[in-house]
């Protein structure tokens, strides 16, 4: 039986537009996208022209810094657009598919992890592009090929607001779910190590995944934050290497070993206040926002904050945008596009406060339908507490925020730099009166120090 950790520190959204376990299966949609800015630090370089024939797992772009890191098509059909932002920076990949009931698959040959060599194993997901599933710590980027993990850190519970539940979600893949452990254990000599809920009995395919050590966590939100549990189970130093994944990408990669096919398709939850029938669909990476939204926003789009991911760390994307790379989730609120007069000076009966400023404290349990405004403007950086209430490491938050500013690399190794990536301060985010976007600080922060280990 694996020992209980306990975070104590931390905060629980809970929002109205809990996804019901109900599952859909959506029809292939006209186009699909790729997003090249989801990979931090990414320098991508174009593989396909507009009009190229492509099929499912073909190549659209590649890593310039490592040719070999390949993001590929997730359906078969025409490479519709190529989209280009300022200093022709490419926003975004558009395919447009043609299958009218499957898909086509580029074959890259089914295998057993067993009977491969770990070169083999990293070429395949290489070419297949199911690598850039795999990210590193510290940094949180793409994972180098070339470097040999410590060890392979997988949550199987998610604590952000209106998070899916994975034990749902996976529940008709545990077979491709353990063929893809046993390809990260041939990948690492530390093993994988794999953090469950303890609250609740988690699904069979986590409870008996072989080959991995299981931890159970319990307690309030970021309990199932892969860096929170990286850092209460084997912290990172300076010098070592962790890989994280979600379990539904680790379902990905044992789809392409199992069948020769990359396999893109995954369970969304699609969550809000603002959407008639929150559930779960069968979806695919880059499947566009109005394919998943069909039917289910309440109000217009002009009055309504869409999220490709939670509340706390997602994208603000629009109907015509795709799902994110990394995202299992769409979330709809209203938007904050209003003047409360007095606010701060009304009880609050109704309001949600990780503090106790407004009498909402006393029904811990209430489900809120919050909006996106902020209640204020950014002012003074001022060290009050309040980020160290919500942080659960052994880290002082405040003091690394300070230190990326200056741009005092030695203070930020000191201060724990390694061990942190964006959304380990998406809560400091929430609860900041100043007002400082914490996690778009902590991303130049991580790209500053990779220029400077480079």
């Amino acid at each position: 039986m694996a020992n209980e950790i306990k975070i104590r520190k931390g905060f629980t959204i809970r929002l109205v537009g809990q996804a019901e376990k109900v599952f859909k299966r959506l029809p292939l949609a006209g186009e699909y996208s790729l997003y090249p800015d989801d990979f931090p630090l990414l320098v991508p370089g174009l593989l396909v022209r507009e009009g190229d024939t492509v099929l499912a797992g073909s190549p659209l772009l590649c890593d310039k810094r490592d040719p070999r890191v390949r993001f590929c098509s997730p359906v078969n059909g025409r490479v519709a657009r190529i989209e280009r932002g300022e200093r022709r920076h490419i926003d975004r990949v558009v395919v447009e598919c043609d299958a009218k009931d499957s898909l086509e698959y580029k074959d890259f040959g089914a295998a057993l992890p067993a009977t491969l060599s770990c070169d083999d194993i990293i070429a395949k997901m290489l070419q297949a592009g199911v690598w850039p599933m795999v990210r590193q710590r510290p940094f949180n980027i793409v994972a180098s090929p070339d470097v040999r993990p410590r060890a392979v850190f997988i949550s199987a519970f998610d604590t952000a607001p209106l998070a899916p539940d994975l034990d749902f979600a996976i529940k008709d893949d545990g077979e491709s779910f353990q063929v893809g452990v046993d390809v990260l254990r041939m990948l690492t000599d530390g093993g994988v190590h794999l953090g469950v809920n303890a609250k609740y009995p988690p699904n069979i395919a986590f409870e008996e995944a072989r080959g991995v050590t299981l931890h159970r966590f319990s307690g309030i939100h970021p309990a199932g934050n892969v860096g929170v549990q990286i850092h209460h189970v084997a912290p990172v130093a300076k010098g070592e290497v962790v890989w994280t994944l979600h379990p539904l990408d680790v379902v990905v990669i044992g789809r392409l070993f199992s069948t020769g096919h990359y396999d893109a398709r995954r369970i969304v939850a699609v969550t809000g206040s603002r959407v008639a029938k929150p559930r779960y669909y069968l979806s695919m990476v880059g499947m566009p926002i109005r394919t998943l939204l069909d039917g289910q926003l309440q109000e217009p789009e002009e009055k309504l904050r869409i999220i490709s991911g939670n509340v706390l760390t997602g994208t603000k994307v629009g109907l015509n945008d795709g799902l994110r790379f990394y995202h299992h989730q769409v979330t709809v609120i209203p938007e904050g596009n209003h003047y409360e007069f007095m606010g701060w000076a009304m009880p609050g009966f109704r309001k949600l406060s990780a503090s106790r400023l407004f009498t909402a404290f006393l029904c811990p349990h209430r489900e809120y339908d919050l909006d996106t405004n902020l209640h204020g403007g950014r002012r003074a950086f001022v060290v009050n507490g309040q980020y160290e209430r919500v942080f659960p490491m052994r880290i002082y938050p405040v003091q690394l925020i300070k230190a990326i500013l200056a741009g005092a690399i030695e203070e930020m190794e000191d201060l724990g730099i390694y061990e942190v990536a964006e959304e380990d301060f998406a809560l400091c985010d929430f609860v900041c009166t100043s007002k400082i976007e914490a996690q778009s600080i902590v991303r130049e922060g991580l790209n500053r120090m990779v220029k400077e280990l480079s």
